[in-house]
């Protein structure tokens, strides 16, 4: 960087002497001037299986927030555990570049007194001079803050986490200590719908359909593992999908065949230690560096498929949410995508990154447009009865299977409910909203609106 600043590549001396006062008036000017752009911190990271997606749904907030005159982003990586939330901002170029275990090594490390490279060091030092003057970066590595610290650096926030602490509530309650409005349903309602198990049994007492379904105890399984087997086959029969009921989407979530299958899944999610058991991975076939959570219980559910109807698919359903003129709750449902899976289950993976998966926008309900509308509107209305009764807020994403009866009769399962769905580049919600009108960031400005109203509403200062 000094040699570029030092030579004018034939230019004339005066010319690149104007230009260069010319831009450094421009900055000045800049920095000299009030900044009336709303800072929304973008929290990612966290410490569920689903961490590096959240990075990658972080990074892409930040970037669209941070090319408009409205907002100001800054980058917050979350780590700690749920007994302890640490919050770190980070320096902008690790968070457009690291993945969220690279970005924790780099705070570890930081906070354990590494100094950086000595030649990372020195470019640092002789480059300083531009990136002070056009870069404007806010920190040059990772420094920890408080709520109380956030709530003095941020007008509001985005919550770009998935799974815990963001999707259960637990990082909203906090926000709230604070007064500051967030993006997403809120904690109650996050509590909900984190809790697999709870969403069914809501769902299905208001007339909702769902796969039948049961949680399966450690202690069950501790005490007896071949009655357990025998109740569990009993009650449901093989093939039946198996789950964590208190986990992000997609995660450890099997299609289980056989009783080896389910004693290796049972010897898997019940482990004693973090490390996978190496016997049940191979069983289960986990890919490499897949991560298999430890719980006391799971779910089981019954394996849903075509029952004999004429068409059959699963979609994944997006929305918005508002308030009208009145005052009154606006649910705004996009048309659904389909998703194809090329394993037995739909992984993170292809839900989320570019070129893993498979989606198609709007979903083929059937080949005639009228037709094909008039089943996208049953599965609309059914997807807002779910939002409905969630009290889902601000964005969610709904995932279902849909049964098209060779008479015409529309039958929606609902799968899971997601309070915080991924915002990476390549998730289809942006697909959805692109055919509802609204460019990507168009919904994350409607997103942070509705966020910022909700507050308002109940009185907060901020």
């Amino acid at each position: 960087l000094g040699r570029v600043a030092a030579h004018n590549y034939g230019y004339p001396d005066a010319l690149v002497g104007a230009a260069v006062a010319a831009g450094n008036g421009r900055v000045e000017g800049c920095h000299g001037s009030t900044d009336e752009r709303i800072r929304v911190a973008v929290i990612m990271g966290g410490y569920s299986s689903e961490r590096h997606i959240s990075v990658e749904s972080g990074r892409n907030i930040y970037e669209k927030l941070s090319s408009s005159t409205k907002y100001q982003p800054i980058p917050i990586f979350l780590a700690g555990s749920s007994a302890e939330f640490r919050l770190y901002e980070l320096p902008i170029n690790v968070m457009l570049k690291d993945n969220a275990d690279d970005i924790r090594e780099k705070i570890e490390q930081a906070e354990a007194g590494h100094a950086p490279h000595p030649v990372l060091a020195r470019i640092r030092q002789e480059a300083s001079g531009i990136t002070g003057t056009y870069a404007g970066q806010p920190v040059a590595s990772a420094r920890r803050i408080s709520f109380e610290e956030l709530a003095e650096k941020a007008d509001e926030v985005f919550i770009a986490l998935h799974g815990r602490p963001g999707e259960d509530g637990a990082l909203q309650q906090e926000l709230e200590k604070f007064h500051l409005p967030y993006n997403g349903s809120g904690a109650a309602s996050s509590a909900v719908t984190i809790n697999k198990f709870e969403t069914n049994r809501r769902l299905r007492e208001a007339g909702l359909r769902v796969a039948d379904h049961r949680l399966a105890y450690r202690l069950e399984w501790a005490a007896d593992p071949e009655a357990f087997y025998r109740s569990l086959e009993a009650e449901f029969g093989y093939p039946f999908i198996a789950k964590p009921a208190d986990d992000g989407c997609s995660s450890a979530v099997k299609k289980i065949k056989n009783r080896a299958e389910l004693a290796a899944f049972s010897e898997q999610i019940f482990r004693d230690a973090e490390p996978l058991l190496a016997g049940p991975a191979a069983v289960l076939h986990l890919g490499f560096k897949e991560e298999f959570p430890q719980k006391d219980a799971f779910l089981v559910e019954t394996l849903i498929g075509p029952d004999g109807a004429a068409h059959f698919l699963e979609i994944t359903g997006g929305l918005l949410t508002s308030y009208d003129e009145k005052g009154q709750l606006h649910i705004e449902v996009f048309e659904a995508s389909e998703a194809l899976a090329t394993g037995e289950v739909l992984s993170l993976e292809e839900k989320f990154l570019a070129g893993e998966g498979q989606n198609i926008t709007p979903a083929r309900y059937a080949p005639d447009p009228t037709e094909r509308q008039r089943i996208s509107d049953e599965v609309k209305r059914t997807l807002h009865q779910v939002a409905e009764i969630l009290h889902l807020e601000g964005y969610a994403r709904i995932d279902a299977f849909v049964r098209v009866r060779q008479s015409g009769a529309v039958e929606v399962l609902i799968i899971e409910v997601n309070s915080l769905p991924g915002m990476t580049p390549a998730t289809c919600i942006f697909h959805q909203t692109a055919l509802a009108g609204y460019t990507p960031y168009q919904f994350i400005d409607r997103i942070l609106d509705f966020g910022k109203q909700r507050s308002e509403r109940v009185g907060a200062p901020k």
